[in-house]
């Protein structure tokens, strides 16, 4: 079983269930990504109708440590983004087990 699905395969998929040329489903694909990426940046929040939400969030500053070599490092106050799933999403996720 492969790890992660590549946003190739989901143009290829696309491109198999509706027959639009590839072009046009790869520039479908980066706009609905450029646009959840500027209502992130913009609003914070993104809200996908039975899928879940996008969370901006900032992380403080902290302390961390490297496993192997011991050392202390700051690692610096960022933004990081969450995804929390709907109900719908985790019932259908669920529903075979």
């Amino acid at each position: 079983m492969r790890d992660n699905f590549t946003k190739k395969e989901l143009i290829n998929s696309i491109y198999m269930q509706l027959g639009f040329s590839k072009k046009i489903i790869d520039n479908i694909t980066e706009d609905f990504i450029n646009i959840i990426i500027d209502n992130l940046i913009h609003a914070k929040k993104v809200k996908i109708s039975n899928f879940g939400t996008f969370f901006l969030k900032r992380k403080k500053s902290r302390i961390g440590r490297n496993p192997k070599t011991k050392e202390k490092k700051v690692i610096s106050e960022r933004n990081v983004i969450t995804f929390k799933a709907s109900k719908e999403f985790k019932s259908y996720i669920n529903k075979n087990e």
